[in-house]
């Protein structure tokens, strides 16, 4: 398989991802929104099965970019160098260590909660 071709597979399983993270979050939000005494089902699942689908596919999405940016990898250092001139190397490092970061926050608060 050509490389433009795995290209094109990953961003169209990007954009479907995208789509239907869209529309469940769109579902949860308008046709089966929580609390109060509506029922919080539909098509035979619960709100939080719905949720769950919605978290899955976003972690997949993550997988999908990741994948993405290693492919086009060359173009990102190629336009970074462009932008940035001889400083390209610290910018992706404090680009790296800010999403580091957020990982780390992220991580932390969902078990403060």
């Amino acid at each position: 398989m050509k490389k433009n071709d795995l290209k094109l597979i990953v961003n169209a399983l990007m954009v479907v991802d995208f789509c239907a993270i869209f529309a469940l979050g769109l579902l949860m939000k308008l046709v089966i929104p929580g609390g109060g005494q509506v029922s919080k089902y539909f098509l035979g699942l619960h709100r939080h099965e719905w949720g769950n689908f919605h978290f899955y596919l976003g972690i997949f999405l993550i997988g999908l970019l990741m994948i993405h940016v290693w492919m086009n990898w060359t173009w990102v250092l190629h336009s970074v160098k462009i932008a940035f001139g001889d400083s390209w190397q610290k910018f992706l490092t404090i680009l790296a260590g800010a999403w580091i970061m957020v990982l780390i926050l992220g991580w932390m608060f969902a078990f403060i909660n």
